[in-house]
C-alpha cells in the first residue's frame, strides 16, 4: 500500500497518521515486540516518504498490555509508561521539532506549526478510552491533557492561526469516555473559528462525526474525520484517505475542500496473488455535495436519512466496498446515523432522537403487515 501510495500520489505535502501499529494477538504482545514494531514501521514509513513530514498519533494498540496507558503521576518502574513514550520521542523526532520532546514523554500529544498560520495538534485520546482502567483514578483529564489543548487553542486563536487535531479514538465513539468527550465537545465549540478539522482512526470504517454547538445541538460547527484502516479487520478491504485541503494563500481557511478514499478488492487479490488499488469515490461527487462543511455534512445525513439508496451508496463505501460486508438493517441503519451525528459520546437521547424517529416513521407498517410478520415469526 505504501509503495502504491508513493508511486499514485507524489505531490503528498504531508502525512496524518493516527495510530495502532501492532497487529490484533492482543493475547501474544510484550513491551519490547510492540517497541520493535513502532521502530520498524516508523523506519518503512520514512524511507518510503523521505520528502514528507509525517504527523503520528497514538493508538490504543501501542501499549502491552493493549489499552493500559498509566497518567504520569504513576511512576514505578513496573506500571509507568515512559517505556513507551520516551521511545515515542525518539522515534517521532524523525519529524518534530524537539520542543514538542516535553509533552511527548508525559503523555504523547503535542502541537506544532505546520506552515506559518497553520498548526496541527495531536491529542493521545487513551485518556478517553473507557478500557484504560488506569483512568478509574482520575476520568476527567489524567495527564491535563485537555487543559493543555485549550492553552494551545488559546494561543493560536491570539496569533491568527489554524488548526487541524488528530488522534486516535473519535471522540464520539463510544469507546471515549462519557466525562471526556462532553468536555472535549465544549472546547472544540468554543474554538469552532480555531479548528477547521479533526481526523482520527480506531472504528476501521470509512466515515465522519459531526460537531454541533455544545449549547445549540441544531447548528453544525465542526467535522471529524474518521479515516478507513489499512487493517481488513474485520470483513472489511484495506483501505486510506486523501484529503484536499485549501492550501497556502493570504486567507486560508484551511478547510478540507474534499477527500477521496482508495481502496483494494482483497477477495481478488488473494484470486490473482496481488493487489490492485483503485479510487473507490471522492466524497463531493459521490454524495453531491456543494463543499464539507459541516452544514453539508448536517445536510448529507439529513438526506440519508431519507433516501435508502443513498444511505446505501454510504454503506457500500463504510465497508470499502467489501464483498462480504452484512445487511444493514434498520437498527444498523439508525446505529450508523446516530455515530454520523454524535461527535459527543453517550449522548444518544439529545444527538439521535430526531433521526431515529425520522426512520421509524419512514418505516411504518400497516397493521396488517405487522400481524403476519408476527405471526410468521411467532
Amino acid at each position: 500500500m505504501l509503495q502504491h501510495i508513493q508511486e499514485t500520489h507524489p505531490d503528498i505535502d504531508y502525512i496524518m497518521w493516527t495510530g495502532d501499529l501492532p497487529p490484533h494477538d492482543i493475547w501474544n504482545q510484550t513491551r519490547e515486540e510492540n517497541l520493535k514494531i513502532i521502530k520498524e514501521t516508523v523506519k518503512q514509513m520514512s524511507d518510503m516518504f523521505p520528502g514528507a513530514p509525517i504527523f503520528p498519533a497514538l493508538g490504543n494498540h501501542e501499549s502491552a498490555p493493549v489499552n493500559s496507558f498509566p497518567p504520569p503521576y504513576i511512576d514505578n518502574p513496573e506500571n509507568a509508561i515512559s517505556w513507551l513514550y520516551d521511545e515515542l520521542d525518539v522515534q517521532w523526532r524523525k519529524w518534530l521539532p524537539s520542543s514538542v520532546s516535553t509533552t511527548v514523554r508525559r503523555g504523547a500529544f503535542y502541537s506544532v506549526l505546520v506552515r506559518p498560520g497553520f498548526r496541527l495538534i495531536a491529542l493521545n485520546t487513551n485518556y478517553c478510552n473507557n478500557k484504560n482502567w488506569w483512568l478509574l483514578l482520575n476520568s476527567t483529564d489524567p495527564a491535563t491533557e485537555l487543559q493543555w489543548f485549550i492553552y494551545e487553542l488559546q494561543s493560536a486563536e491570539f496569533n491568527n492561526e489554524k488548526v487541524h487535531v488528530i488522534g486516535h479514538i473519535p471522540p464520539g465513539h463510544s469507546d471515549c469516555l462519557k466525562v471526556w468527550s462532553r468536555n472535549y465537545y465544549a472546547i472544540v465549540s468554543r474554538y469552532e473559528a480555531t479548528i477547521t478539522a479533526q481526523f482520527f482512526g480506531h472504528t476501521h470504517f470509512d466515515e465522519f462525526e459531526v460537531f454541533y454547538d455544545h449549547k445549540d445541538l441544531s447548528r453544525p460547527n465542526n467535522v471529524a474525520y474518521v479515516g478507513p484502516s489499512v487493517s481488513p479487520y474485520y470483513d472489511l478491504n484495506p483501505g486510506y484517505r486523501i484529503y484536499y485541503v485549501d492550501g497556502d494563500h493570504d486567507k486560508s481557511t484551511r478547510a478540507v475542500i474534499d477527500h477521496e478514499s482508495w481502496t483494494m478488492n482483497l477477495r481478488e487479490a488473494n484470486l490473482y496473488g496481488y493487489p490492485i488499488w483503485f479510487k473507490l469515490y471522492t466524497a463531493r461527487q459521490a454524495f453531491g455535495m456543494d463543499a464539507l462543511r459541516p452544514i453539508d455534512w448536517d445536510q448529507l445525513i439529513e438526506r440519508m436519512t431519507n433516501e435508502p439508496k443513498l444511505f446505501e451508496l454510504f454503506y457500500k463505501f463504510y465497508y470499502k466496498a467489501s464483498p462480504v460486508r452484512p445487511v444493514c438493517d434498520m437498527t444498523c441503519k439508525k446505529k450508523i446515523l446516530c455515530d454520523l451525528h454524535s461527535g459527543r459520546s453517550h449522548d444518544r437521547k439529545n444527538l439521535c432522537q430526531s433521526i431515529e424517529s425520522r426512520i421509524d416513521s419512514s418505516t411504518n407498517t400497516s397493521w396488517k403487515e405487522w400481524f403476519y410478520n408476527t405471526i410468521s415469526v411467532s
